[in-house]
């Protein structure tokens, strides 16, 4: 299932401390690749990741960890083995665990995410 991971700009570093104000807006914007994934900040054993994105994803699912997506601005489709999602802005969708899913955006879209911050962003498998 693992995929060409050069197109997407994925970084898994955290750019944010607790106490530090996040100014999604000035963000969002500050991302000019058409895959962004940042790293926000923890929560407890949680990352929350800010995705800029258009175009789609690869097939992949995570063994032991659960994904949250929620839309803040354009349009995300969540496939499905069995069916597609459609989250537009201020919808979110829970990927649980060992599902096999994409993400395709067809145009700009500014998702947030959050994962256990054991995760890795391009799948298990």
């Amino acid at each position: 299932m693992k995929d060409d991971f050069s197109k997407y700009s994925i970084s898994k570093e955290i750019r944010y401390e607790p106490l530090e104000l996040l100014d999604f807006p000035e963000i969002i914007n500050s991302c000019q690749k058409e895959w962004q994934n940042i790293g926000i900040c923890n929560v407890n054993d949680c990352v929350v990741r800010l995705g800029v994105v258009k175009g789609e994803f690869h097939w992949h699912k995570h063994e032991k960890e659960d994904e949250f997506f929620y839309v803040i601005d354009g349009l995300l489709y969540i496939d499905l083995e069995d069916r597609t999602i459609t989250l537009k802005p201020q919808q979110g969708f829970l990927v649980p665990r060992k599902i096999v899913h994409r993400t395709r955006a067809p145009v700009r879209t500014a998702i947030m995410m959050v994962e256990g911050s054991t995760v890795e962003p391009t799948g298990d498998e």
